[in-house]
């Protein structure tokens, strides 16, 4: 199963933020041990790199993207990502542009905190404590 993961998603491990840490960290290991292929938009690689940069500084921002790097395929975003996004039907660009991208992609799911902002999405949408009963079912 392909899954692109929005920004959020990745924040919430990277950060630890609770009570959103363990299952984004769940999410990350399906990734890890090569049960569910993980995709970021590239938009999310440019985000996550400048937070990271700006607080723990660039050194450490370079080792955690070549971390995630080693773990993640980036979805593309070029112009006729940017051109489908914009005919989306999308209150908010940047997800349109994730949405598009996992489109692109030939995502199966995308999984974000944030559904409500994806529901004219045609790729289905979870959040993650969705998508990891979803994967339970098909694991085990």
């Amino acid at each position: 199963m392909k899954v692109l993961f929005d920004t959020n998603i990745i924040l919430d491990v990277l950060l630890q933020r609770e009570p959103f840490f363990v299952p984004a960290s769940k999410l990350m290991s399906q990734v890890e041990q090569k049960k569910i292929q993980g995709f970021l938009g590239a938009t999310t690689v440019t985000t996550l790199f400048y937070l990271m940069a700006k607080t723990l500084g660039k050194t450490a921002a370079e080792q955690n993207m070549n971390l995630l790097l080693k773990l993640f395929e980036v979805a593309t975003i070029d112009k006729s990502v940017i051109d489908y996004a914009l005919s989306a039907k999308f209150t908010d660009f940047e997800d349109a542009v994730l949405y598009s991208a996992a489109k692109t992609a030939g995502c199966d799911a995308l999984v974000t905190r944030n559904i409500k902002d994806f529901k004219n999405s045609s790729v289905p949408v979870y959040a993650p404590e969705e998508l990891l009963a979803i994967l339970s079912g098909m694991l085990s």
